[in-house]
């Protein structure tokens, strides 16, 4: 054999060598079946439900927190109202989509009546209408029922006082002289403004076809006017729209909870 022979023999079996063993490198790098992931997969794997879980249960726990009240705060009787905290935050602005929702008729919330024409003023020194009236036989909700504290004294005409609700979504208060809580033959109610109300309010107000029918009155003799000169016309119509929406409530109507809450 020659020389040349020889050294070409010995190039064929480097070759064959460097290419067996340079396939040999992604096989053995693949994971086989049943084979755990390598340890940097497994832990961007295994944080991802960690982040998942933590970001619900904040959800959850914002959820649980917020919203509008169904059930009664003082759970060893005595007057239903709100939490406290809850009604603070009403009463600091006004919220006439969420008056709606409480004042439907399924909920828990002590009705009171006014007994004639009373100034609607504000005494926790929230959001009020000080420049209106309660009309007589007009219905509230009851928020906070203040008793008097006369240390065993008995004085005449002193007695509990009120923080209530009007249908405006409005706060008042009132003196227990000045209420009642029997309800009258035709209670009365403060006047809904559909422009302050909810979207999705709206919207759901407007599948009932009474208060449909109502609205597209009131669009009609209105037109785009919300304040200032309007026609007679224009304002009865406007009346008709919020008794309708009361009517509805009162008659067992449902709405959804409001987007803009306290």
């Amino acid at each position: 054999m020659t020389r040349r022979h020889v050294w070409k023999g010995v190039s064929l079996a480097v070759g064959f060598v460097a290419v067996a063993c340079g396939g040999s490198k992604p096989e053995a790098s693949a994971p086989e079946s049943g084979e755990a992931a390598p340890a940097s997969d497994s832990a961007e794997t295994s944080d991802a439900p960690a982040e998942t879980a933590e970001t619900a249960g904040a959800a959850g726990e914002k959820a649980a927190s917020s919203g509008v009240p169904t059930s009664c705060a003082n759970k060893k009787g005595g007057t239903c109202v709100p939490p406290k905290a809850f009604v603070q935050k009403l009463c600091a602005a006004n919220f006439p989509g969420v008056a709606l929702y409480l004042f439907a008729n399924s909920s828990p919330w002590v009705r009171a009546y006014s007994r004639g024409k009373t100034k609607a003023w504000n005494a926790s020194g929230g959001a009020s209408d000080n420049s209106s009236f309660l009309e007589f036989d007009e219905e509230v909700l009851v928020l906070v029922e203040r008793k008097a504290d006369l240390g065993g004294m008995q004085v005449s005409g002193a007695g509990a006082s009120y923080d209530a609700l009007r249908w405006d979504g409005s706060c008042v208060t009132l003196s227990s002289e000045e209420v009642t809580l029997d309800k009258p033959p035709s209670p009365k109610s403060a006047k809904v403004e559909w422009r302050f109300l909810d979207d999705n309010v709206q919207e759901a107000l407007r599948k009932e076809e009474a208060v449909n029918t109502a609205y597209l009155a009131r669009r009609k003799e209105c037109g785009g006017a919300s304040s200032g000169e309007v026609s007679l016309k224009c304002v009865k119509a406007d009346q008709k729209l919020s008794d309708a929406i009361v009517a509805y409530l009162r008659g067992g109507g449902k709405l959804p909870e409001p987007t803009k809450l306290p």
